[in-house]
């Protein structure tokens, strides 16, 4: 099935949701509040303020199930989780609309507002939760009787992936893993070579993702291997795929294994979902109004150290290198200039507290955290955040992975302006000090809300502010 058709099938459908309600809404007031109020029945007419409401609300409610994350992953919703969902965004996006659109109409007794805001919660919840049903309830068939599947690879080809094969093969009911293949951990653990094809090696597994469109893996190794366990998912930390881990009894006991069907299999899911879906959203919408305020109001601050620039060394006011973001995504960072031109004309070089390179003007602007200035258009174009770990160059992240693998845990999110590990230790001077820095990264990601945030934020402040930037 397609994915674009299938979000449209959910976006149409709350739209003609929260039309109806809308409508519903208008015609009660009509004949049952205002009749009341007036003492005579009301005639119904569709006037102006009916017609902007048809218009806005829906779009409002497209507006909040797109924040809420009701479009993502949307082969893999069930039943319960969307009754959940739509009561809790039907709940919030109702209260707006009642304190916006509703609270100033002449309704005489507050009982009618309470009325008013109980119909309109009813109808579209009701409406809602009613078309969402029947679009899920198809897709949930759809997975159980293996007529749509996400294709899947197994890691291990031992004895434990192959009782795992045996027994999702033969339930009733999918829970939607389609097979294409399996790679060895080993030389040895070739078990699944009667049911499925080698595709490889464990440390293919980025290209096999890449090349099969893999959405799921299973990883049949067993849980206390740390080592290859580590291995495995920091291979598949920065890739966009579900990560499954076959659990042992132990596991179980303790409260590891989490499933959402009834049906299911008990696996260890790996958490991909850092923070919920709205509260990214949030910080998006955040990072985008910061930033775009941030380069109106500074944009005398622009003019002036540009000046100092120019005037202190010769060379560019801006500085432009690439680094790698989110995903492994290369792209193109923009800072003030703080070092002489062709400052690395004999290779990649990281700065020092008393490197030459760095100009007088330079050693301020690094200071005071300045020079991170036009970075705040990476934020808007998308490239980087206001908070996150701080993007780094292929040819340094490659010298941290050969000690640090789990380095690669920071690609799962937007890199930073500033980040944990910068508030905590400045600009890294070496490898060792990327490597420390990097336990606070994993931390952020690991720890990551809006609150937590907003507390990097006024620490860098501090920093600008007393100019105490290392």
């Amino acid at each position: 099935m397609n994915k674009k058709i299938q979000v449209s099938k959910y976006v149409f459908a709350d739209l003609v949701a929260a039309a109806l309600a809308w409508t519903l809404l208008f015609i009660y007031r009509k004949k049952v509040l205002e009749s009341e109020f007036f003492g005579y029945p009301i005639e119904v007419k569709f006037d102006d303020n009916y017609f902007l409401g048809l218009v806005m609300v829906p779009l409002f409610w497209i507006v909040i199930h797109f924040m809420a994350g009701h479009y993502h992953n949307i082969f893999r919703r069930y039943r319960i989780k969307e009754f959940t969902q739509v009561f809790v965004v039907s709940i919030f996006g109702v209260l707006i609309i009642f304190f916006t659109l509703l609270l100033d109409d002449e309704l005489g007794h507050y009982s009618r507002y309470y009325k008013s805001l109980i119909f309109l919660f009813t109808a579209h919840f009701g409406l809602t939760l009613l078309f969402r049903l029947i679009l899920t309830s198809r897709t949930v068939y759809l997975v159980q009787s293996r007529k749509l599947g996400f294709n899947t690879i197994m890691v291990g080809g031992n004895e434990q992936a192959l009782n795992l094969y045996n027994e999702i093969i033969t339930m009733k009911k999918s829970p939607g893993f389609k097979f294409i293949g399996f790679v060895r951990v080993n030389g040895v653990d070739n078990l699944m070579a009667q049911h499925m094809p080698l595709l490889g090696k464990y440390y293919q597994l980025p290209d096999l993702i890449k090349q099969h469109q893999v959405e799921e893996v299973i990883i049949a190794v067993e849980s206390s291997d740390h080592q290859d366990l580590e291995n495995i998912i920091n291979l598949l930390e920065d890739l966009d795929v579900n990560v499954n881990i076959i659990p042992d009894m132990y596991d179980i006991v303790s409260g590891s294994v989490q499933t959402n069907s009834i049906y299911g299999i008990p696996l260890i899911r790996v958490n991909s979902e850092i923070m919920p879906a709205w509260q990214f959203s949030v910080k998006r919408l955040i990072d985008i109004f910061a930033s775009t305020i941030s380069l109106i109001i500074l944009s005398p601050l622009f003019l002036v150290l540009a000046i100092l620039i120019k005037s202190g060394s010769k060379g560019p006011v801006f500085f432009s290198q690439q680094r790698i973001g989110k995903h492994g995504k290369p792209f193109m960072i923009y800072k003030f200039r703080t070092m002489v031109e062709d400052a690395e004309k004999n290779g990649p070089q990281l700065s020092s507290s008393t490197d030459s390179r760095v100009t007088k003007t330079g050693r301020f602007l690094r200071k005071t955290r300045l020079d991170e200035i036009p970075q705040f258009w990476n934020v808007l174009i998308g490239d980087m955040s206001l908070v996150g770990p701080r993007p780094e160059r292929a040819y340094f992240i490659e010298k941290i992975m050969e000690r640090a693998p789990h380095y690669r845990h920071l690609h799962r999110v937007r890199p930073g302006i500033t980040s944990w590990g910068q508030v905590k230790y400045g600009y890294a001077e070496n490898v060792d000090q990327m490597i420390q820095r990097l336990k606070f990264d994993i931390l952020y990601i690991e720890n990551m809300s809006i609150a937590m945030d907003f507390k990097i934020l006024a620490y860098t402040i501090l920093i600008v502010l007393k100019g105490s930037g290392k």
